[in-house]
């Protein structure tokens, strides 16, 4: 049975929430040397980008605003090439790319809650 994309949707909001959680009273410099937040902030990424792979590609074509390809394929550097992974990428993903994403994952979000007629 397929999953609800609702479902991929409170993911992606959920982790990125976290993620903003982690870092708000850090600076670059605490968070390089934060191993923990690091591995933190890394699967929360890789949870969001999993969320983008799996959902289904009519679902994506709705939100084109949304670069989902882009997001996927951090997630693949993230998951493969695990100790390549530039800190200061996933630093100005989580400063620069991620408040973006949030605003236009809640209006997705927000998009289904009307359509199901929720609040």
């Amino acid at each position: 049975m397929k999953r609800d994309m609702r479902l991929y949707v409170q993911d992606i909001l959920e982790s990125i929430e976290a993620i903003a959680e982690y870092v708000h009273t850090l600076t670059e410099e605490e968070f390089y040397k934060t191993r923990q937040v690091q591995d933190a902030v890394l699967r929360r990424l890789e949870v969001i980008g999993e969320a983008a792979k799996k959902m289904d590609e009519d679902f994506k074509s709705e939100y084109p605003d949304i670069p989902w390809k882009k997001i996927a394929g951090m997630r693949d550097i993230l998951i493969h090439e695990y100790f390549g992974v530039n800190l200061k990428r996933v630093w100005l993903i989580t400063k620069e790319d991620l408040p973006e994403l949030k605003l236009k994952i809640s209006k997705v979000w927000q998009e289904i809650k009307d359509r199901r007629g929720e609040q």
